[in-house]
């Protein structure tokens, strides 16, 4: 198989489309079922399935990268205590992580079989899209129990874990679960945002070296030149990304996310009902 140069375009789009929607809680799922059906590379349906999983880890390395002294337990430059502190940081992503680690390998096939399709996506999209309109307006006057990343207890880390079991079925948004999760149960949203991007690294490299296994190490040359251009892309995007939604959460709500959702959701059903489902043949 020989790469094009529109194959190589519509690779660094998909990636792009990735770092901008892994992190914003906006569903990436919404936008490649748009975006496939314009970008279509020439490749195989397997290949295919496992880039869509594994550019994540593009995306994730942008997390290690802006957050590597953070999560970095041996780091000379910190005392002993915080070295404590950022291993209590790892036992509660640990905490979080284990609902979507049992029940995502239960339902995760089930999930991609029966609920991989245009109509659930729409519904997830603009449901999601006002419940974060919703929990803002619940919590305009509450003050959050939560503020700093250090204080948020075991207890509400598992919670939030669970909450991240909801972003198995399609449309929802992994970011945007946790995040309302977060919210609802006493996390300001720089606390809920913070821990959410850091709990996507486990979660995220596991799908991924699953993804590859499955595959195999059967790669062409062309496969290659693609999955790290994708990769790549997502990371640097990623970067950029990450960074405008922490410092854009400082001063504002999620609102604009619940109805730029809901705008999306509309979109989504206006061309399944003008054209067609786009899954439908998946």
């Amino acid at each position: 198989m020989d790469v094009t140069f529109a194959d190589l375009l519509k690779t660094v789009l998909l990636g792009l489309v990735e770092g901008l929607t892994e992190w914003l809680p906006v569903s990436s799922t919404g936008h490649m079922i748009l975006v496939d059906e314009f970008i279509k590379l020439q490749v195989s349906k397997q290949f295919m399935d496992m880039f869509l999983v594994v550019i994540q880890l593009g995306a994730i390395m942008a997390v290690v990268v802006l957050n590597f002294e953070k999560l970095n337990p041996f780091s000379a430059a910190k005392t002993r205590q915080e070295k404590g502190e950022t291993v209590e940081l790892w036992k509660k992503v640990i905490v979080a992580s284990l609902p979507a680690a049992v029940i995502g390998l239960m339902l995760n096939k089930f999930m991609e079989e029966h609920l991989m399709t245009a109509p659930v996506v729409v519904t997830t999209l603009i449901f999601y899209g006002i419940l974060f309109i919703v929990v803002e307006n619940y919590n305009k006057h509450r003050r959050p129990r939560v503020t700093d990343l250090r204080n948020l207890d075991y207890k509400t880390a598992l919670i939030i874990g669970f909450f991240q079991v909801l972003s198995l079925v399609p449309g929802t948004s992994r970011s945007g679960s946790t995040i309302i999760g977060g919210l609802l149960f006493g996390a300001s949203r720089y606390v809920a945002t913070e821990f959410t991007f850091f709990l996507a690294i486990p979660v995220m490299f596991g799908a991924s070296f699953l993804k590859m296994v499955k595959f195999g190490i059967h790669y062409t040359g062309a496969e290659v030149l693609i999955l790290v251009l994708g990769m790549a892309t997502a990371f640097i995007v990623s970067i950029v990304s990450i960074k405008f939604l922490l410092s854009y959460i400082k001063t504002n709500d999620f609102k604009v996310f619940g109805w730029y959702r809901i705008a999306l959701g509309i979109v989504v059903a206006a061309y399944m009902f003008l054209v067609g489902d786009p899954t439908a043949n998946d």
